[in-house]
């Protein structure tokens, strides 16, 4: 039975509580996916305009993936201070991080300006918005799947994942209501800085609602359990998360890297790679695949939560399995559907691919929180996501536009999609279902074996 710290909130507190995670996670992943929208489509010009326009649309994106590389580190040092001070402080950290890095986005020099200083400033600034969101993600999952009850926890902790589709609805939105309404040259000249300081907006509203939310109960139970431990033991000292989860859950932190690869691939492949595949390839103009990635965005943020109930239901990893399975399947029949050029088909393609990838990123948050024990879930979490995002979001739109570059087809980068589906069936395959865990109790679980191994080393000693 759960205690009276660990008991579900009133149904109004846990969906104050999904909102203010949910809000967060939306205009974070707004800011992220805007550079990437942006990097497909004016970046080239404006940053690297002394390259072919392909090599100089690879210089931009590599800029996006420098992001990626910054997420680990966030993701290290923000867990740690997670598992240590709590998921709301950091929250709120990560969120200021964000919007200002964005928000000076806006601001900048293009290289025509100043030249060579132009790209270093954004590269920075891309470096605070992916250490800024390697610490994001983990905290906003936790904080819903540590107030929930586990009958629900797939459908509660869905909702932060939708802030991703819904990132990337309001960023494209904006940029395709900016496309419509002034035309290129102005877009290129000025529109495009509109939506980088929009931002500021965007975080003030959040950080009111953030601001109003309660700090973990499970959290807030294990650490005055491990406060409790030190004094009974008159030893101030603690592992840190990093070293406890790397001792006790290092086959958990494999299988969320493993997890993480088709699904991670397989979204920045149909949701940043399209704009290029679709301009240059398909010959669709820039304010067609935008619409197109509109419209499957909103699909998209609609079946996360359907999918997440039925991970409730059926388990995480069914539900996981089939996406991956999905995807990989999906990959040839997406590329043949926008080669044809139609809005229709490029719609139908976009859509499939985003609600497959939903079937793995919807239950993702809660199978990830299952996995680790409390004062080592944010780290934990974490470092499994953001580090597979290294090997797996970052380059992918760069290696699919190399491709595209070398060969000319479509076929290499299906098969690279495929190859990372492949990789997350056996990670997942491999994985033991966590449907029915209880939060508080695998931190109990894990003292146990803690206390029993502290025992045993001490008895050896005595013999």
């Amino acid at each position: 039975m759960a205690s009276a710290a660990t008991a579900p909130p009133p149904p109004a507190s846990l969906r104050r509580i999904v909102a203010a995670s949910l809000i967060g996670t939306t205009i974070e992943w707004y800011d992220f996916f805007l550079y990437g929208s942006a990097a497909a489509l004016v970046f080239n010009k404006l940053f690297f305009p002394n390259t072919d326009p392909l090599v100089g649309t690879l210089l931009s994106f590599l800029t996006y993936a420098v992001g990626f590389a910054a997420r680990p580190l966030g993701a290290l040092v923000f867990g740690h201070y997670g598992d240590r001070l709590g998921r709301k402080k950091l929250l709120v950290l990560s969120l200021l991080m964000m919007g200002a890095a964005t928000f000076a986005i806006g601001l900048l020099p293009t290289y025509g300006t100043v030249g060579v200083a132009a790209p270093v400033l954004l590269t920075v600034l891309r470096l605070i918005q992916g250490f800024a969101l390697g610490g994001e993600w983990g905290g906003a999952v936790l904080l819903v799947s540590e107030h929930g009850d586990a009958k629900r926890r797939g459908f509660w902790a869905s909702w932060p994942q939708t802030g991703a589709p819904a990132g990337q609805l309001l960023a494209t939105g904006v940029l395709s209501l900016l496309t419509a309404l002034i035309s290129d040259s102005a877009f290129t000249s000025w529109g495009w800085r509109i939506p980088f300081l929009l931002s500021g907006v965007l975080v003030m509203v959040g950080l009111w609602i953030r601001l109003s939310v309660d700090e973990s109960p499970v959290f807030k139970e294990a650490l005055a359990r491990a406060e409790a431990r030190r004094a009974a033991r008159g030893d101030a000292s603690e592992k840190t998360p990093l070293v406890a989860v790397l001792r006790h859950h290092w086959r958990d932190v494999l299988v969320a890297i493993g997890a993480r690869m088709a699904e991670n691939i397989s979204y920045y492949v149909i949701t940043a790679f399209i704009l290029v595949y679709a301009t240059t390839s398909a010959g669709v103009s820039k304010q067609t695949a935008l619409n197109a990635v509109l419209i499957a965005s909103a699909v998209h943020f609609a079946v996360i939560p359907a999918w997440g109930a039925l991970s409730d239901r059926v388990g995480r990893r069914p539900v996981y399995l089939l996406g991956a399975a999905g995807v990989g399947l999906w990959m040839f029949p997406f590329f043949s559907l926008i080669d044809t050029g139609g809005f229709g088909n490029l719609i139908l393609a976009v859509t499939v691919g985003l609600v497959l990838h939903g079937a793995m990123y919807a239950p993702q948050a809660a199978f990830f929180s299952e996995m680790f024990a409390t004062r080592m879930r944010y780290s934990g979490a974490s470092i499994g996501a953001q580090f597979a995002s290294v090997a797996a979001g970052a380059p992918a739109p760069l290696i699919a536009t190399a491709l595209l570059a070398d060969y000319g087809s479509s076929t290499p980068i299906a098969l690279y999609v495929i190859a990372a589906a492949v990789l997350t069936l056996i990670a997942v395959g491999v994985a033991k279902e966590t449907r029915h865990r209880d939060l508080a109790q695998i931190e109990e679980d894990r003292t146990a074996d803690e206390t029993s191994a502290t025992a045993r080393t001490a008895d050896a000693r005595t013999a």
